[in-house]
């Protein structure tokens, strides 16, 4: 179980800004192997606790097992579960939360999940991969213009018209069923060209629609106020621009009523060095607001 490892990002900053008391209890909304939590447990006091939930079951038992620490509890849910896991875990609030909205490196290098443009497995990009839709359903099912839609909204990709158009007819021959059919297609539109892979927005578009990403960031901070007690604070790093822009707008809106104020105004990135040791790191932003 401990194949994998995953470096948190930002761990040192985040864990600075959140945990404010030894022996409060702290949510890790998106426990994924554990990183961030394992720095946290360093912070906190014998009567701390950290709450930590995930969709991945396979990852959160990874994670269980990693910390292997009783002031750990986990919960296999989505982070919009927090308000229920709160009352399961018999706590009134918590001190702080983290939402961390990237892949695992577990997930990304884990070929059977389907979230690789690099090694071959089957089309699912799933977090909770034992219910929904699959990125297979989407290529081979949805309208092209649908297809279209997603690779532009979600993705950002400026030829998403050519690549829809494309995945259209190639899969008039067979169904588009593995990772490494599906980057071909979009190789074939988008030639490789520098260190990013042509296929990487197109990846990343329809892991946000399978998993409905960006509908649960924007009712993320409207959870905010239910989970989080006075004086505490929540840290929400994302990887996308779209992502970043809905927390940006939501946080601001919630300081503006009095009864929160941001952290940081400025959007915190990994330094340069950071990056240099983990390139997955290069787009993450990190906003963080405390109830008052």
């Amino acid at each position: 179980m401990s194949a994998w490892t995953h470096t948190p990002i930002l761990a040192a900053q985040i864990a600075d800004m959140l945990i404010t008391k030894p022996e409060g209890v702290y949510l890790d909304a998106t426990l994924g192997l554990g990183g961030h939590s394992k720095i946290f447990m360093a912070r906190l006091g014998p009567k701390g606790r950290i709450i930590g939930i995930d969709k991945d079951k396979k990852a959160l038992d990874m994670a269980a097992a990693a910390i292997n620490d009783g002031r750990l509890s986990v919960f296999n849910a989505g982070y919009l579960d927090a308000p229920q896991i709160m009352a399961r875990a018999a706590v009134s609030g918590f001190d702080g939360a983290l939402f961390d909205l990237g892949l695992s490196s577990y997930q990304l290098d884990d070929a059977s999940r389907g979230f690789s443009f690099v090694q071959n497995g089957p089309l699912d990009m799933r977090f909770d991969n034992t219910s929904g839709i699959t990125a297979a359903d989407i290529v081979n099912d949805w309208p092209v213009d649908k297809i279209e839609e997603i690779l532009l909204k979600y993705g950002e990709e400026r030829a998403a018209h050519k690549i829809a158009l494309t995945i259209y007819e190639a899969r008039k021959t067979a169904r588009i069923a593995n990772t490494l059919d599906l980057a071909r297609i979009v190789e074939s539109v988008l030639p490789r060209s520098g260190k990013t892979h042509p296929a990487t927005k197109t990846f990343q578009a329809l892991r946000i629609a399978v998993n409905d990403e960006l509908s649960s960031v924007e009712k993320l901070p409207q959870m905010l106020p239910k989970i989080i007690l006075p004086g505490g604070r929540a840290a929400v790093l994302t990887f996308h621009s779209a992502e970043d822009r809905i927390i940006k707008y939501a946080f601001k809106a919630l300081a503006d009523t009095g009864a929160w104020q941001l952290v940081n105004k400025k959007v915190i990135e990994p330094s340069y060095e950071e990056i240099r040791a983990n390139p997955r790191a290069r787009s993450a932003k990190l906003r963080v607001i405390e109830r008052l």
